[in-house]
């Protein structure tokens, strides 16, 4: 789930002048936008080192999530990443209560001014996963509408700059699209499944949610030229999110449109597979690369179009975060935080809020 509008391929009149396609429109005017569009495309705005960038995903004593990573514990705490200035970070020890943390980067690593010379450093949808003793952050590089996109990788040993070995490194471009590609490189989730093989998931409107190798030693593509797989496709689709289970791996996505506050449409689709490069099917037996995807979550009252799942396990437990727009915060978007059940068919199923609490205003 993403904080900012993407086209699918043009098409109609679009394709005959060479256009790219409609981006997300934003319903009403300025006036009447949702706050929280207001204030991302703000931030959008800024440059990395900018003094209005210094408060990161804490703004008028909230947190603010959008696109949040999957979540990860180092030295006794919880991390997670989110869409923001240099990539924000929360920390949390409990899953409850969560604060702000430290920007990924202060400066736009090097290759970014290369590929997107208008990027400022606003990086959207990081992912994050520890192997072989070194985290490694997955973010996305791109332009509000277009397809020309970059999944970038930092690696750290500790999540924590405070701690030694928290310094993020820049490892460069993991995958990238173009114009003239038919997927959009954003939006990354990596797995590490049962057998030590790294996976990455990533993919936002155009043909689709795609899958390469990755070399658990790097982070980065196993083989420049491997495997592209298909997973999913619908007209609005992006933000996967991998799992296993049970001997069986479930993709997690997201159809609708994000970024409207209150009026976003965003739902979570799932479906599964023996095999990690497919096909995913849905309880109904419907293939996703066709169209397929099971609800998982929806709007329930004041939590509004969810997006961008992850899931955490630890020990025997285990969650399902993500981020919605909270009907009673004038559409902000708001980290969300539930138990993570199966039922008797192998099929997952949120539970209680965790975060926000029950009893949270």
């Amino acid at each position: 789930m993403t904080s900012r509008p993407h086209s699918p391929p043009p098409r109609g009149r679009a394709a005959a002048a060479g256009r790219a396609g409609p981006s997300r429109p934003v319903p009403g005017s300025a006036a009447t936008r949702p706050l929280h569009l207001l204030t991302w495309l703000s931030l959008a705005a800024l440059t990395i080192g900018s003094p209005a960038a210094e408060s990161g995903l804490v703004r008028g004593g909230r947190l603010w999530v959008h696109d949040p990573s999957s979540i990860v514990r180092g030295a006794g705490e919880y991390w997670l990443f989110s869409t923001g200035m240099g990539v924000g970070s929360a920390r949390s020890r409990d899953l409850v209560r969560w604060a702000g943390g430290p920007r990924v980067f202060e400066a736009k690593p090097s290759w970014v001014a290369g590929f997107l010379p208008e990027q400022r450093g606003h990086f959207w949808a990081p992912d994050v996963i520890r192997v072989r003793g070194r985290y490694l952050l997955y973010y996305s590089v791109s332009a509000w509408g277009r397809n020309t996109s970059a999944i970038g990788l930092g690696a750290a040993s500790a999540p924590d700059p405070g701690q030694a070995g928290g310094h993020w490194t820049d490892e460069g471009i993991v995958v990238a699209s173009a114009r003239t590609n038919d997927f959009n490189a954003i939006d990354p989730c990596a797995l590490l499944d049962g057998t030590g093989r790294l996976w990455l998931a990533f993919g936002s409107f155009w043909s689709g949610i795609k899958l390469v190798e990755l070399d658990p030693g790097t982070g980065k593509r196993l083989s420049p030229d491997g495997p592209l797989h298909s997973l999913a496709s619908h007209p609005e689709i992006e933000a996967p999110c991998l799992a296993e289970h049970g001997g069986q791996y479930y993709l997690f996505v997201n159809w609708g449109r994000c970024c409207r506050g209150i009026h976003s449409t965003y739902s979570i689709r799932v479906g599964r597979s023996r095999k990690i490069a497919g096909p995913y099917l849905d309880r109904k037996g419907n293939d996703m690369r066709r169209g397929g995807g099971s609800r998982f979550l929806e709007t329930e009252g004041r939590f509004i179009g969810p997006g961008h799942a992850a899931v955490l396990r630890d020990g025997p437990h285990a969650w399902i975060s993500f981020h919605f727009y909270d009907g009673e915060r004038r559409g902000a978007a708001t980290l969300g935080v539930r138990t993570l059940t199966w039922d008797a068919e192998g099929w997952p199923r949120a539970g209680a809020w965790v975060t926000p609490p029950p009893s949270a205003p």
